[in-house]
């Protein structure tokens, strides 16, 4: 374990001159207020056609994307010998024939692994109980001729004959499902473009059920697709008509039932169609009734259902049943209790299984269905992740968790509901070695400005002095609910061992201490956030974690809107902020009802075109709005070109205008991953090239410094 960290080279005096985005102003005005933005031009009058073409892009705006690609590759290029070491580090610590754990499903059992130097998953199954492992769909073998390849759904027909399977091909989150004959391993003339990925089939494996996205990018229709016609006449099963809400399938655990989903950020509906008849229509659960949420299990006559009604924040477990689902016949199966939120749940033949969090830790708790007796899961860490899954199966006693902590690698356990013993499947293994005792977890709270308690969870090596001379790099989201898992993370090793701690904000805007945490960081209560997080700097600082100038800050999407408007109000804690596919143009987004997100992200930051407070909320803290003359630290910004969720644009305009603004600082590195869209690279290797940037600029942030220049 090094004791400091690597070598880096000298930083250079000046670094090449940054591309000037030229200033082309455009006015708008909105309740009384005049909005000038000189780079809006930055934004691709055609950006529908460029999500899903990118050769589409103006010339104008590729000539100066490729130029900020070009200036951030060159000022870097000294990174370039640390970046290959970190990269090397993190690749030796994956096992790269690595395999799940398999699953049963009547008479084979299904996993996914990769091979040696493989970027994608492979579907395999062999017959239940052991067997000769058969490959059913080769993710490297198809996405041989593509710059980008992801896989997403991936679902095999109840009678095992068929696998349903969809890919994205440009970043741009738009899946083709193709359907493969596990007979002969050769895929059926049928495909379906443009949907979200999601696949449900029929009890009688001669149809699916898939999501359709319209020409805004938004999933909109639920459709039903009968092996062997096409496409285009496949049935609607429903289609939403208001803009601001997305459609979502899945099945219950039960597999009786087709699951419709409805919903923006704080209301949701639910329709419910009977797999096992092909006549069937859809039925619904209950209307829709503001700021009520509900999500919908099934187990013989009744429905059980996760819900937030009759002022349950926290939510509560309801039945009702199936013949008689009205909102008017639900009964209250697992009361509300104020500070424990229940997340979700799953039913089986006989167990009800809920996973609920306390003080920013999960639990999962077990109930028998004809008794009501429960019992909870325990686990033995301060800090920690959590997750199950029932499986395929739903006549069984078996649960499938994965436990993990920031120094407890993924353990796979199988846990038999009724005798409660537990049988370890699978514990992630770390090629290059790993020793738990030489690192230390914790959890540690901040002090926000109106007095709430901010938990921060923090690893860090076990020799670690509290000093104030560690570096730290200090990671926060809080949006949408969203909580941030204490979990493992083998790359983060490569910072770890170089003397940094590794810090989780759990800051306003996510569920980490109930609903009511969430609700206090979003729209009018959004800036909660930004404050929570400079609060946890300031506690790292104080307790001598680190020092002022010794942090990084780290956050993508909607954290990344946290990284630029913490650069705005507190850039001076930070050596350096990286912020992955930032929504820092909150404003003008917000303002456009034609980007694929905005109708349904009204209910989490408010509608600006109509609501005057939420106008002025966004306006006082937007990160683009709000760049003023000032220092900042270092930033480095990333975006993809064919993101349909915060497009390339927002990165690219904050950059500009941070550049024109700033008083001293910096420097500002811009880059745009033309082949990729919101999440990144999608191979795994490549994705650590990514990461791999990101830790050589956090690592010189902190230890070579930069040079002082306003660019």
């Amino acid at each position: 374990m090094s004791s400091s960290p690597a070598a880096l080279a000298a930083p250079r005096e000046q670094v090449p001159s940054p591309p000037i985005a030229e200033p082309r102003p455009s006015v708008i005005e909105v309740h009384g207020t005049r909005l000038s933005d000189d780079y809006g031009w930055l934004k691709a009058p055609n950006w529908k056609d460029v999500l899903r073409e990118p050769s589409c892009l103006p010339a104008d705006i590729a000539r100066h994307l490729e130029q900020e690609n070009a200036y951030t590759e060159q000022a870097l290029a000294d990174l370039e010998p640390l970046r290959r070491v970190l990269v090397g580090e993190m690749r030796a610590r994956i096992k790269e024939d690595e395999a799940s754990v398999p699953t049963p499903d009547g008479p084979w059992e299904y996993l996914t692994r990769h091979r040696e130097n493989g970027q994608h998953e492979i579907v395999c199954r062999m017959a239940r109980g052991g067997g000769t492992e058969e490959i059913l769909l080769d993710g490297d073998l198809e996405a041989r001729n593509f710059s980008y390849f992801e896989l997403s759904g991936i679902a095999h027909s109840p009678d095992h004959t068929l696998l349903a399977w969809s890919a994205d091909r440009s970043g741009a989150e738009l899946y083709t499902v193709r359907l493969r004959d596990l007979g002969t391993g050769r895929d059926l003339e049928d495909e379906v473009r443009a949907t979200s990925g999601d696949i449900v089939w029929s009890a009688d494996s001669r149809s699916f059920y898939y999501v359709e996205v319209d020409e805004n990018h938004r999933p909109v229709r639920v459709r039903r697709h009968r092996i062997g016609e096409p496409a285009e006449t496949d049935a609607v099963i429903y289609e939403e008509p208001e803009t601001g809400w997305f459609v979502t399938i899945d099945q219950t655990s039960s597999h009786r039932f087709l699951v419709v989903g409805v919903s923006d950020h704080e209301t949701s509906e639910s329709w419910l169609l009977d797999l096992e008849d092909p006549s069937a229509e859809l039925r619904l659960v209950a209307p829709r009734a503001p700021l009520v949420l509900y999500a919908v299990e099934h187990h013989g006559c009744d429905l059980m259902i996760r819900t937030n009604d009759g002022g349950a924040e926290d939510f509560k477990l309801v039945t009702a049943p199936v013949d008689a689902p009205g909102r008017e016949h639900w009964r209250d199966l697992v009361p509300h209790r104020p500070g424990i939120m229940v997340l979700y749940h799953a039913v089986l033949a006989r167990h009800l299984i809920r996973v609920e969090r306390e003080d920013a830790n999960p639990r999962i708790v077990v109930r028998e269905i004809w008794t009501g007796a429960e019992h909870a899961i325990s686990f033995p860490q301060e800090a920690y992740a959590l997750s199950f899954e029932t499986g395929y199966e739903f006549d069984t006693d078996t649960i499938r968790f994965v436990y993990s902590s920031l120094t407890t690698p993924n353990e796979t356990w199988d846990y038999d509901l009724t005798t409660r013993e537990r049988v370890l499947r699978h514990r992630q293994e770390v090629p290059s070695g790993f020793d738990g005792s030489r690192y230390r977890t914790s959890r540690v709270t901040a002090t926000a400005p109106d007095g709430k308690t901010v938990p921060i969870s923090l690893v860090h090596r076990a020799d670690l002095v509290q000093d104030g001379t560690a570096p730290c790099l200090l990671y926060g989201y809080g949006s949408y609910g969203s909580s941030i898992p204490a979990s493992f993370r083998t790359n983060l090793l490569s910072l770890v061992d170089r003397g940094f701690v590794y810090a989780i904000a759990h800051v306003r805007g996510g569920t980490e201490k109930g609903w009511g945490w969430y609700l206090d960081g979003k729209r009018n209560q959004k800036p909660n956030t930004f404050t929570d997080f400079v609060a946890c700097a300031d506690a790292l600082i104080g307790t001598g974690y680190t020092a002022r100038g010794r942090i990084v800050a780290y956050g993508g999407s909607a954290g990344g809107m946290l990284m630029g408007a913490v650069a705005n109000i507190g850039g001076d804690r930070f050596a350096g902020i990286v912020a992955d596919v930032p929504f820092v143009d909150v404003l003008n987004t917000m303002l456009d009802g034609d980007l694929p997100l905005t109708p349904p992200e009204w209910p989490e930051w408010g509608n600006p075109g109509r609501d005057e407070e939420a106008f002025r909320t966004i306006l006082s803290y937007s990160p683009y709005d709000n760049v003023v003359p000032q220092r900042y630290p270092a930033i480095l910004a990333l975006g993809g070109l064919t993101d349909p969720r915060v497009t390339y644009w927002e990165p690219a305009k904050w950059v500009a205008k941070l550049r024109a603004t700033m008083l001293g600082g910096g420097p500002v590195f811009l880059r745009i991953n033309m082949e990729a869209g919101h999440g990144g690279a999608a191979g795994r290797f490549d994705r650590l090239e990514e990461i791999g940037l990101i830790y050589a600029f956090a690592l010189r942030s902190v230890e070579g410094g930069w040079p002082d220049l306003a660019g």
